[in-house]
């Protein structure tokens, strides 16, 4: 399925199937409290980011059907659509900058902007997400990219030992550009 996916382009970004650099890339990359926690993970200081997580990371998006590198002249995150459902015409989104260099800069609303157009381009009629309600910064660039609130998972994740909501969020392929 993956054979059909285009590379997408923007003025600063390039969104590509991974390549064999992407787990040297992601492996200098390391781990960083802000990113593990705003995935919803624990983050422990005294942990080294392995090889072999990279690779799982990199073998992670090769494994999607509808996933790609964010490249912004190397590699700095993914972005997936995932629970596609073509019967409804509606998926899932999730998406992660992991260079902490390449946070709050617009990349991130870039690459979802590209992955919607291609989306609806195909024919989806809904994209929707999942967002802790702590990680501000996301909700912000979703909403700069037209979704909307529309709803709450009480105490649905547990992060670093204290339970967090997470915000649904939805776009309607009428929405979007609209924003």
């Amino acid at each position: 399925m993956t054979a059909d996916l285009p590379e997408l382009r923007s003025a600063r970004l390039v969104l590509r199937r991974p390549m064999p650099q992407d787990v040297e890339t992601r492996l200098a990359l390391g781990r960083h409290r802000e990113i593990v926690e705003a995935y919803g993970g624990t983050f422990d200081p005294n942990a080294t980011f392995t090889r072999a997580e990279a690779e799982a990371a990199i073998r992670f998006i090769e494994q999607q059907s509808w996933a790609w590198v964010i490249d912004a002249g190397r590699f700095v995150g993914h972005v997936r659509l995932h629970s596609i459902d073509w019967q409804d015409k509606r998926a899932s989104l999730a998406i992660g900058i992991d260079d902490q260099a390449y946070l709050g800069k617009g990349y991130g609303a870039e690459a979802i902007r590209l992955v919607l157009g291609h989306a609806f381009g195909r024919g989806l009629h809904r994209v929707s997400l999942r967002v802790l309600s702590s990680n501000s910064r996301a909700i912000a660039c979703y909403r700069k990219c037209g979704f909307v609130e529309e709803g709450h998972e009480r105490e649905a994740a547990l992060v670093n030992g204290a339970w967090q909501d997470d915000i649904i969020m939805g776009l309607l392929d009428r929405e979007f550009g609209s924003s």
